[in-house]
């Protein structure tokens, strides 16, 4: 059951990336993150005030949210902060990149997770998972090349640096989220941290953006900010159900979540028009092959 919510995720998070680079797109950054911490928080909202007052309504169900003490609350602030770190560096590179571009350096975060494991955990790699692990590396260097033909150079464009930190960050954030996982609710994890994001993100566009509001690129409001919020939230919730799965890895859930990375491919290539599509289909191929092996090498 978990490997296919891990699949729904995926094909949610594909469509995710989709709206999220239509939004941005001559828009403000901050503005459009913003909303989307909000409205995500108001998709958990009822059920948080349900749960909370709504006499046994939940009770039972999937959509249940248990209460929790300060210390649960504190481990699930770290995830806010995790999270929307990787969603500012993330937004941002988005918008100056070509989707084609972001989506196979985001679909290597499963390595980022594996080397993660290996570095802090002491784990070992066996021969599959180093092959996995070499076949992300090449494809990012083939990937370095075809950007180079659109004028973006890996080494000094400090948006493709963006991009990398946003799957960094990312990465961190889900080796916490198997941590989480196994200690509290999914519901409580994805509905409290949604709400705590907006508080975050309160003060940081009041200072950041606020004051720079009419010096720099101007909001736009567009319809497609509120799906953004849609799909993430429902990409979410599938994730989050796959990771409480007693016998569920995370290694295998976040290889197969960034397999949304051919969606939004897809949608880069026939919506947004993008360049070189034949170059980059060769370096994706490569990162999903890479993704193959380290699942051999997770099950042998």
């Amino acid at each position: 059951m978990w490997l296919l919510l891990a699949f729904l995720s995926a094909t949610l998070l594909g469509f995710y990336d989709v709206f999220k680079k239509e939004s941005l797109k001559d828009n403000a950054v901050l503005p459009v993150l913003f909303l989307n911490t909000l409205f995500s928080s108001l998709v958990f909202l009822p059920f948080i005030l349900l749960s909370a007052f709504g006499r046994g309504a939940l009770d039972g169900s999937v959509f249940h949210v248990p209460a929790a003490g300060w210390e649960a609350h504190g481990y699930i602030i770290v995830k806010s902060f995790i999270v929307l770190t990787s969603w500012v560096f993330g937004y941002f590179g988005m918008k100056h990149l070509p989707l084609t571009i972001v989506g196979p350096i985001n679909a290597t975060r499963p390595v980022m997770v594996l080397v993660g494991a290996m570095l802090v955990f002491g784990e070992r790699l066996n021969l599959y998972q180093w092959v996995g692990v070499l076949l992300a590396v090449a494809s990012f260097l083939m990937l370095s090349r075809s950007g180079r033909k659109e004028g973006i150079d890996f080494k000094h464009d400090r948006w493709i640096y963006f991009i990398v930190l946003a799957a960094l960050t990312g990465a961190i954030s889900g080796l916490y989220d198997k941590y989480l996982m196994t200690r509290l609710n999914p519901m409580l994890v994805q509905s409290w941290y949604n709400m705590y994001q907006v508080f975050i993100m309160c003060p940081i566009l009041l200072l950041l953006w606020w004051p720079k509001r009419r010096t720099t690129t101007p909001f736009r409001w567009r319809w497609s900010i509120v799906l953004i919020s849609l799909f993430l939230s429902a990409a979410d919730f599938a994730y989050f159900y796959a990771l409480s799965y007693d016998d569920s890895m995370i290694s295998i859930v976040s290889m197969i979540r960034r397999g949304s990375v051919v969606v939004s491919f897809l949608f880069g290539a026939l919506l947004f028009r993008e360049k070189n599509l034949k170059s980059k289909a060769i370096d994706l191929l490569l990162v999903l092959i890479g993704m193959i092996f380290l699942y051999l090498g997770t099950k042998s």
